[in-house]
């Protein structure tokens, strides 16, 4: 068995579609990133490369290489998630935590687990995916970004 974790953070700031989770999420700001700023989708990145021992997502997509402006995360994990199965590994579960005080996200937590089920070739009940706020405390508090907390166990084909 392997655990991995992972953490993303991105403030709000720019007129680009609010996308957590591959949900497209109505809300009048984005979040400022070189891809699309899927927070979520980036911490899980981490949290799989983490458990691997391979890197981390600027290893494998640095914000220096133009290719990856603006892309759909989605793509980068589907990328991540093929290196990984090469090292015969499957997901044990996964269980994500969206730290926003807005906008709510209670309402797209099954469309995300189904987005991340579908990209990782797993079971939709190997993925939790909670959402919480900051109390009103720090940049999340006042509403400055949303972040994303993300553990992953793996296990290894026999």
């Amino acid at each position: 068995m392997r655990i991995g974790y992972g953490f993303d953070l991105h403030s709000f700031g720019n007129k680009k579609p609010l996308i957590i989770g591959g949900a497209l999420i109505p809300f009048e700001k984005g979040l400022i990133a070189h891809s699309d700023g899927d927070v979520l989708i980036h911490s899980v990145i981490d949290a799989l490369l983490g458990a691997t021992a391979i890197g981390d997502i600027g290893t494998f997509f640095p914000s220096s290489n133009k290719i990856y402006k603006n892309i759909d995360s989605r793509i980068l994990l589907r990328d991540i998630w093929k290196i990984i199965q090469l090292k015969n590994y499957d997901i044990c579960n996964i269980d994500i935590t969206i730290i926003a005080e807005c906008p709510k996200m209670s309402s797209y937590i099954f469309l995300i687990r189904s987005n991340l089920s579908l990209d990782l070739h797993t079971n939709i009940d190997n993925i939790s995916v909670k959402a919480t706020t900051a109390n009103m405390i720090g940049c999340i508090g006042r509403k400055e970004g949303i972040a994303c907390q993300s553990a992953v166990i793996l296990t290894q084909k026999i």
